[in-house]
C-alpha cells in the first residue's frame, strides 16, 4: 500500500472512530428488526401495495419475496436521466423472472446546472442536493422495501441520493448508471466558438448551434465534469456493478446491465445469504478509493465539498486536508476535457474503468480489502463488460492502454501527483483545480478587482475595461450568502483574457464547477465573506498572489492595516425571491461551510466536525 494514501486512511479511521461507531450501531439495530414491511398493520401493508398487479400483490401479501424500491430522479427535460423513463418496467419485468418486486418508491428533483448556468435558477442548484436527500429519505420512509436500486446521475442528484440512502443505511443498494450521450462536437472546438461569442466575433445563432452539436441527445454531458465524476466514484466505490459507468443509453447492453442490477440486489438482501447493506459498504477505506479515484481522474472540484458531506452522512470524517494529501500522493492517469482533449466516450474506449482500477490497484493507491455490491473486494472490479447473447457478463479489463493520450498506465502518468490542492494564506482556505491549467499559469500576482456578482464582471469585460493583469475577487457567493452558484459563465470571458497574454486568476467563495478549465481558479473560500470571511476585506487594487506551486493565497497588505478593516457588505435582498429562492430562506440560513460539506443538517449527520 502506498505509504501516504495509508497514513491517510488510519488518520480518518482513528478521527471517525466514535462517529462511525455510532453510525454502525443504528443500521446494525435496523437491519436486525428484519424486513419491515412483516410488521406493518395490515391497513398499512394494502396501502402500500394496493395498486400493484394480482401477481405482486400476492408475492406481496406472502411475505417471502424481496420487495425492491426504486428511487428515481426522471425527467426528460435532463438528457442524463431521459433513459430512466423506461428504467422501472424493465426493473419490474426483471425482478417478476427472478422472483421478486419491485415498485417506484418515490422520485427527487434533478436539476440541470448546464440549464440553470449563469441564470437565478442555479442559486437552488447545492441546496438540491441536500433536498435530494429528503426525498430520499420520504421514499423510503414506508418501510415496505428489502433493498433499493438508485436512479440518478448528474451534479447534486448522486450525492444527495447517497446521503439519503445512507440514512436507511441497513437496507442493500446498487446505483444503476443510464450512460454518456454518444460524442458530438468536440469540446475543444465548443470552447472555442464559446470564446469567440465572448469577444463579439459570432452570434446566438451560431453559438446556439454549437452547442446544440456538442449537447445533442439522451445521456450524459460527456466532459469530466461532476456528472461524470459522480459515474466514476459510484464504480470504484463498488456500488455499481462492474464497467457499468460510461456504457451509452438505450443500448443492448445498458439493458443488460440494468437486469444484472436487479438480479444482483435480489440477492444481497436480509431475505437471502450476501446481505450487504450500503452503509456497511461505505467505510473509511471505501471513501478513500473513492477520493484516490477523484484525484487519478482530474475529477471535479465540487467534490470536495460532496464527499465530505457524503461521508459524514455515514458517519466518517472528512477533511480538505485529507484530499490535499492524497492528491500529493496519487498519479493523474486521465486526461478528459476539461482536463484534455477527449471525453469520456474515449476514456471508456482507451480501458475505461477496468484499466484504472487495476493500474491504481497494483499501483498500491486503492484499498482490495473492501465490500462491493459485486460480492467481491475491488480486484472484481478489474472488468469489461460485453454481451452474451441477450446477457450481460465481463472479461478481465485490458492490460494495456488503447490511447495513452486519454488513460496511462500508474508507471507513464500524465503527473506525479492528483490534479486538485488546497491554497492556504490570509484569505482562508480553497480549493485550485491545476489538472486543466498549464504549469506557467499557475501562479498569479496582481491587482485585484473586487465584484459582487458574476454578472457585474461580465458587464466590465464586455466594456472592455479588463484588458489587464488582474485577479477577480467574485465575493457573496457562499452558500449563505446565494446558495453558492457555479461560476462557470466566467470561464469564457477570462480564456479570452489570457489567451490575449494578461494574468488572470478568479479568487471566489463560490463555486466554479466540473469544468473548472484552464483558468487558475481558487474557489470554495472558507469562512465565506457573509459569514466573516477575509476576504470581505480585499479592497480593489490591493496586490493578491496566487500560487497553486506552493499552495497559498495570499493578499499582500500589512497584517495591522488589513485586519483594522471594516467587512464588507452588500445588499442581498434580491437572493432571497423569485425561481424558488424564497423556499431556499432555511437552507441558506442553516449551511455550513465549504470544508464542512456545505450542507444543511449539521451535527444531524453523524460524522459532521465543525
Amino acid at each position: 500500500m502506498n505509504k501516504i494514501v495509508a497514513e491517510v486512511t488510519n488518520r480518518i479511521i482513528e478521527r471517525s472512530k466514535g462517529s462511525r461507531e455510532i453510525y454502525l450501531e443504528r443500521i446494525r439495530k435496523a437491519g436486525s428488526q428484519g424486513p419491515r414491511r412483516g410488521t406493518l398493520a395490515c391497513g398499512n401493508l394494502a396501502h402500500g401495495f394496493a395498486a400493484c398487479g394480482p401477481g405482486d400483490k400476492q408475492e406481496l401479501k406472502a411475505g417471502t419475496a424481496p420487495n425492491i424500491a426504486i428511487v428515481t430522479a426522471y425527467n426528460d427535460m435532463l438528457s442524463a436521466h431521459q433513459p430512466y423513463e423506461r428504467y422501472p418496467e424493465l426493473i419490474r419485468e426483471a425482478a417478476r423472472k427472478v422472483g421478486a418486486v419491485a415498485q417506484v418508491a418515490g422520485g427527487t428533483p434533478a436539476m440541470c446546472d448546464g440549464v440553470t448556468q449563469g441564470q437565478a435558477g442555479m442559486e437552488l442548484s447545492l441546496f438540491s442536493r441536500d433536498l435530494i436527500a429528503q426525498s430520499t429519505a420520504v421514499a423510503l420512509s414506508h418501510q415496505m422495501f428489502d433493498a433499493a436500486l438508485y436512479l440518478g446521475v448528474c451534479d447534486k442528484i448522486v450525492p444527495g441520493l447517497i446521503m439519503g440512502a445512507l440514512s436507511f443505511g441497513h437496507l442493500p443498494s446498487i446505483f444503476v448508471p443510464a450512460g454518456p450521450m454518444t460524442s458530438g462536437l468536440s469540446n475543444n472546438e465548443k470552447s472555442r466558438i464559446r470564446q469567440l461569442y465572448a469577444e463579439g466575433k459570432v452570434g446566438r445563432p451560431e453559438l446556439l448551434e454549437a452547442e446544440s452539436a456538442s449537447y445533442h441527445g439522451p445521456g450524459t454531458c460527456t466532459f469530466y465534469g461532476t456528472a461524470n465524476s459522480n459515474q466514476m466514484l459510484m464504480e470504484i466505490m463498488g456500488l455499481h456493478l462492474p464497467a457499468s459507468s460510461f456504457v451509452n443509453p438505450n443500448t443492448p447492453l445498458r439493458d443488460a446491465l440494468t437486469t444484472a442490477a436487479v438480479e444482483r440486489v435480489t440477492q444481497i438482501t436480509a431475505m437471502g445469504n450476501e446481505y450487504t447493506p450500503i452503509g456497511e459498504v461505505l467505510d473509511e477505506k471505501v471513501w478513500v478509493n473513492g477520493i484516490v479515484g477523484l484525484l487519478a481522474t482530474g475529477g471535479s472540484t465540487n467534490h470536495t465539498m460532496h464527499i465530505v458531506a457524503m461521508a459524514a452522512a455515514a458517519g466518517v470524517k472528512l477533511n480538505w486536508q485529507d484530499l490535499s494529501d492524497l492528491s500529493g500522493a496519487v498519479p493523474l492517469l486521465a486526461r478528459v476535457y476539461p482536463n484534455g482533449s477527449a471525453d469520456v466516450n474515449h476514456f471508456h474506449a482507451a480501458g475505461g474503468m477496468g484499466f484504472l482500477i487495476s493500474q491504481l490497484l497494483d499501483s498500491g493507491h486503492l484499498h482490495n480489502d473492501v465490500k462491493t455490491i459485486a460480492g467481491t473486494d475491488l480486484d472484481g472490479y478489474r472488468k469489461e463488460a460485453f454481451l452474451d447473447g441477450d446477457k450481460a457478463t465481463w472479461k478481465p479489463a485490458t492490460k494495456t492502454s488503447h490511447d495513452e493520450s486519454v488513460l496511462r498506465p500508474a508507471n507513464n502518468p500524465f503527473s506525479e501527483d492528483g490534479g486538485l490542492r488546497i491554497l492556504t494564506g490570509n484569505l482562508g482556505r480553497s480549493v485550485i483545480k491545476v489538472s486543466a491549467v498549464k504549469p506557467e499559469k499557475r501562479v498569479v500576482e496582481a491587482p485585484a478587482l473586487i465584484f459582487d456578482s458574476q454578472d457585474e464582471m461580465q458587464a466590465a469585460f464586455k466594456r472592455g475595461e479588463l484588458e489587464r493583469d488582474f485577479i477577480a475577487v467574485i465575493r457573496f457567493q457562499g452558500p449563505q450568502a446565494n446558495g453558492m452558484p457555479e461560476l462557470h459563465k466566467l470561464t469564457p470571458a477570462l480564456g479570452v483574457l489570457q489567451d490575449k497574454g494578461f494574468k488572470v486568476a478568479l479568487v471566489t467563495d463560490g463555486r466554479m464547477s466540473g469544468a473548472s478549465g484552464k483558468v487558475p481558479a481558487a474557489i470554495h473560500i472558507t469562512p465565506e465573506v457573509l459569514a466573516g470571511g477575509p476576504l470581505g476585506k480585499v479592497r480593489e487594487g490591493d496586490i493578491i498572489r496566487l500560487d497553486a506551486e506552493t499552495g497559498t493565497l495570499e493578499v499582500k497588505v500589512p497584517e495591522a492595516e488589513f485586519n483594522a478593516r471594516p467587512q464588507a457588505t452588500a445588499d442581498l435582498s434580491s437572493n432571497g425571491f423569485g425561481v424558488g429562492r424564497d423556499l431556499f430562506g432555511l437552507f441558506r440560513r442553516a449551511a455550513v461551510g465549504a470544508e464542512q460539506g456545505a450542507h444543511v443538517f449539521g451535527a444531524d449527520l453523524p460524522g459532521y466536525q465543525p
